[in-house]
């Protein structure tokens, strides 16, 4: 009885310390730093943002641009594949908050929503990351 307990509980550690030292792609964050174009569609219309990420673990920062929202400095996290981004702009007087969610597609392509002055308006949004200058 002694060694059959003795091998359950040898088994059953070995085989937790394998899981825990397993790599998992739910466990990995995805990388999303770097320059993306973006094109974004509200009720208002279609527009075609840019941002650069950078990447600090699941912490991002960096800058926003477009023509409608103007440069912003951004932050946002990172969760596996799930990308929150969020920065605050300045509409008719007014600031406003600007929230992107999204996720990080295997082919690379950022997809998701984006809601804007707390759901007076909101969109969807696809993002491609611009290749490297070389």
């Amino acid at each position: 009885m002694a060694a059959t307990a003795l091998r359950f509980t040898t088994v059953f550690a070995f085989g937790l310390l394998w899981v825990a030292a397993a790599p998992s792609a739910a466990w990995a964050q995805a990388d999303v730093a770097g320059s993306w174009s973006l094109s974004v569609t509200t009720d208002n219309g279609a527009t075609t943002p840019s941002m650069t990420l950078e990447q600090d673990g699941s912490t991002l920062t960096g800058r926003y641009s477009s023509d409608t929202l103007g440069d912003q400095g951004i932050r946002g996290t990172v969760d596996g594949n799930a990308v929150m981004i969020r920065f605050s702009a300045t509409l008719q007087g007014q600031s406003i908050p600007v929230v992107y969610e999204g996720t990080l597609g295997d082919d690379g392509t950022m997809t998701g929503t984006i809601d804007i002055a707390d759901g007076m308006l909101s969109g969807t949004f696809t993002a491609t990351r611009n290749a490297p200058s070389p």
